[in-house]
């Protein structure tokens, strides 16, 4: 038995699942694990991950936020932080991406999405955050030309973040309020048995940041793993402003589309950092649907001149 299986098993013995069976979970693009535990004192996940490369302390002070503001992120039952293992509330395999295949079901749960969306950016952000300000959107948006066309010369690069930097205090609409990041359907549950905004799960919430508001709505609604209704995205941006009326309408869905651009950008680079460095070469498959929300986010008006860029630098982008 290696080093780090006895430190789990000692973790596991000492809160109460010395006995439980341990089967995995799929994980995500992150060094964390996932492990459902069965035949100990309660249904439970176990959370792991290298301590050296990944502190999950962020995750545990933001469950603790959320849940004291009545949502649904995963109780945390123990933790080891120093040995990278957190044993979480089981909040079971009801991800939205699976529920949504009843297509009866998709509107409620993207209302009740929207909904919490808007519930947390009322919220004072008093949690200690780092910010999404537009160094780091621009660190993301750079991805990009880093890994997904990473031959293009100096030129075009300096341009490229130059174009960034003019754009994004546009994004600015409604104040900095609490970013969840990766806000979209297979990060959400649905918890029918609860009510009102409990009924959606939280899952990988680690990475939130405080930053401009639209850029959750924008993961949600054009996200890179499914396809959302066109007309069913304008009704929940639609929505979201109805609950917001001290937003000007115009601005908000421009803000929208140049998060949406920034977005697909920093994931075209992502996935293919994953897929070339990282051996996962399944986010490949993803490519073409974030491929056209960005084509479609590049048509807006706001964003004519890195539309041109893309035009120039890479021709063959749809």
């Amino acid at each position: 038995m290696s080093g780090r299986e006895e430190a789990i098993s000692r973790f596991l013995a000492r809160h109460g699942f010395g006995n439980a069976a341990r089967c995995p979970l799929a994980g995500d693009a992150s060094v964390r694990r996932y492990f459902r535990l069965a035949g100990g004192l309660r249904p439970a996940v176990l959370m792991a991950a290298p301590p050296a490369t990944l502190d999950l302390r962020p995750f545990v002070e933001i469950a603790g936020w959320l849940r004291q503001r009545g949502l649904s992120a995963p109780e945390v039952i123990a933790a080891d932080l120093e040995a990278g293992l957190v044993l979480l509330e089981d909040l079971g395999d009801h991800l939205f991406s699976r529920v949504v295949t009843d297509r009866r079901l998709e509107p409620l749960l993207y209302e009740t999405a929207v909904d919490l969306l808007v519930s947390l950016h009322r919220l004072p952000p008093d949690l200690r955050l780092p910010r999404y300000d537009d160094d780091w959107l621009i660190r993301e948006a750079a991805l990009l030309i880093e890994w997904y066309a990473p031959d293009l010369g100096a030129a075009a690069q300096a341009e490229y973040r130059a174009l960034w930097r003019e754009l994004l205090p546009a994004a600015q609409v409604g104040g900095a309020r609490f970013v969840y990041i990766d806000y979209h359907a297979d990060n959400l549950l649905w918890l029918p048995a609860r009510a009102g905004l409990a009924r959606v799960g939280l899952l990988d919430f680690q990475d939130a940041r405080l930053g401009p508001c639209a850029y959750d709505l924008v993961s949600l609604l054009e996200d890179a793993r499914r396809d959302v209704d066109p007309g069913l995205a304008q009704a929940m941006i639609q929505r979201y402003l109805s609950a917001r009326s001290e937003l000007e309408p115009e601005a908000f869905r421009a803000a929208c589309a140049l998060l949406g651009a920034q977005r697909h950008a920093k994931i075209l680079g992502l996935f293919t950092r994953l897929a070339r460095r990282d051996g996962k070469p399944r986010y490949l498959d993803l490519l073409p649907r974030v491929l056209t929300h960005l084509a479609r986010d590049l048509s807006h008006p706001l964003l004519a001149p890195l539309a041109r860029w893309f035009a120039r630098h890479l021709p063959y982008f749809p």
